[in-house]
C-alpha cells in the first residue's frame, strides 16, 4: 500500500541532520544547564549558542528569544502576561485564529473582564484592515492585537508589516502567531514592528515539544511558569537542551536551503491544484489558495463537490488508501462542529461539503500528487456522489 503524508501543517518529518545533532547532544551533553560545574556550563553553552543563532536569523537580539514547549505555550505566555502585567484591557483578534490564541483570549476576557473584539473578515478570510483601523480608533484602552501571519487551515497570508505598522500608529501592542511561517519565510523583526511572535520547531522539520516566543526588548512581559530563573526569568524549568539544539539545527537548515526548497514545495502545491481542477469538476480552493501572493506555498484547502451525506467516510477511505491529510487543524481533531475557520468564510452550502487540507514538504513528490488525485476522482465517480 502507498503511504503518502500530506499533513505537514500538522507536523513535519524531522530532517536526518536534526536527529543526528540531537542524538549527539543527548549522548555527549548530560549536564543540567543551571549547574555551575563544567557539565552544566557545557549544556548552557549549547543553549546560548542556539539562542544567538536563532536571533540572528530574524535580526533580533539573543535576549529576545524565549524557549518554550511550542507555539501554544508561547501564545499563552504573551496573551496572559499582556493582560496581567502590561495593563492590556482590550484584545483585538479574528475568529479564524488558532485555538491557542482564541481560547486564551476568551479565557482572559472572562476572568479579567477584558474587552474582546473581532476584526471583520473579507470574503476570502483575510482581516479587513479598514475595520481594524476603526476598532483601533474607537477606544483609548491599552490594546493587544493578535493576528496570525499564515492561517494554519486555509493558508491565507496577511501583510504583517502593514498591519503591525497600523497597530503601532494607534499605540497597540502586536502579537502574531507565526507557527506556519517561521522556517518558511524570511522575517526581519527589526523591519516588522511586532512586539511578540510564537514559533514551533515541528513545523519546519524539527522536534516536537519545543518552540520559542520572540519578546521585544523591554516589553515588561513576565512569566507564566514559576520556579527557577531559566530563560532570563521568563520561563522556569530545566531546559530540554537536545530539543533546543534540534530547533536551531532545523531552523538553520530551513533558511540555508530556503530558496531551493520553497521553489520545490511551491511546485508541488501548484501541480496539485492544476490536477484537481482538471480531474474533478466543480472543485473549489478555499481562502486565498489560488493566489500565490496571498497564500502560503505549503498548504492547499480544497472543497470537494460531494454531497454531505456521502462524505462521512471520506477521510477514512483516504486513510485506507495510505493517504494522510486533514479536515482542519490537528489540534481540533476531536471537534464535532467542523472547522471554525471554514465556518466563517464558506457559504452554508459549501460548509456542508467536505473540505480537506493538504499540506506539503520537501519530502513529497508529484507522483504522490497523481496518486491522491486519482484516488479522489475514483472515489467520487465510483460512488456517484457529486453534490
Amino acid at each position: 500500500m502507498n503511504s503518502i503524508y500530506f499533513d505537514n501543517a500538522a507536523t513535519t518529518q524531522m530532517r536526518k541532520e536534526v536527529v543526528d545533532r540531537m542524538t549527539e547532544v543527548m549522548r555527549d551533553v548530560p549536564g543540567n544547564p543551571s549547574s555551575t560545574h563544567a557539565f552544566g556550563r557545557t549544556a548552557k553553552g549549547q543553549i546560548e549558542t542556539a539562542r544567538k543563532r536563532i536571533a540572528e536569523l530574524f535580526n533580533a537580539s539573543a535576549g529576545e528569544i524565549v524557549f518554550t514547549s511550542g507555539g501554544t505555550e508561547a501564545d499563552n505566555l504573551v496573551i496572559n502576561s499582556a493582560v496581567r502585567d502590561l495593563g492590556v484591557t482590550r484584545i483585538i483578534t479574528s475568529r479564524i485564529e488558532h485555538h491557542a490564541v482564541l481560547h486564551a483570549a476568551e479565557e482572559v476576557s472572562t476572568c479579567h473582564k477584558i474587552d474582546l473584539q473581532f476584526v471583520n473578515l473579507k470574503e476570502c478570510g483575510t482581516p479587513d484592515e479598514k475595520h481594524l483601523e476603526e476598532l483601533l480608533k474607537a477606544s483609548d484602552a491599552k490594546t493587544l492585537v493578535s493576528l496570525m501571519h499564515v492561517n494554519n487551515e486555509i493558508g491565507n497570508m496577511i501583510d504583517i508589516k502593514a498591519i503591525a505598522t497600523l497597530c503601532k500608529a494607534h499605540g497597540a501592542l502586536v502579537h502574531s502567531d507565526m507557527v506556519q511561517s517561521v522556517g518558511h519565510y524570511e522575517l526581519d523583526l527589526q523591519d516588522i514592528p511586532v512586539d511578540f511572535i510564537a514559533a514551533a520547531a515541528h513545523k519546519f522539520h524539527g522536534p516536537k515539544g519545543v518552540g520559542f516566543a520572540f519578546v521585544r526588548k523591554n516589553s515588561g512581559l513576565k512569566p507564566l511558569i514559576f520556579g527557577g530563573s531559566q530563560e532570563r526569568g521568563l520561563r522556569a524549568g530545566t531546559e530540554a537542551v537536545h530539543n533546543i539544539v534540534g530547533l536551531e539545527e532545523a531552523l538553520n537548515m530551513s533558511y540555508k536551503n530556503l530558496k531551493e526548497e520553497s521553489a520545490y514545495v511551491k511546485g508541488i502545491k501548484s501541480y496539485f491544484a492544476e490536477r484537481l481542477k482538471k480531474e474533478i469538476p466543480n472543485v473549489k480552493l478555499n481562502g486565498n489558495c489560488s493566489d500565490s501572493q496571498k497564500s502560503t506555498y505549503t498548504l492547499l484547502n480544497v472543497c470537494l463537490p460531494i454531497a454531505e451525506e456521502k462524505a462521512v467516510l471520506l477521510l477514512f477511505q483516504l486513510d485506507m488508501k495510505g493517504i494522510a491529510c486533514s479536515k482542519g487543524s490537528a489540534c481540533q481533531s476531536g471537534s464535532i462542529g467542523g472547522s471554525h475557520v471554514l465556518k466563517e468564510i464558506l457559504s452554508d452550502e459549501d460548509f456542508k461539503k467536505p473540505s480537506l487540507r493538504f499540506s506539503f514538504s520537501i519530502y513529497n513528490t508529484k507522483e504522490e500528487v497523481d496518486y491522491v488525485v486519482d484516488v479522489l476522482k475514483e472515489y467520487i465517480e465510483s460512488e456517484n456522489i457529486l453534490a
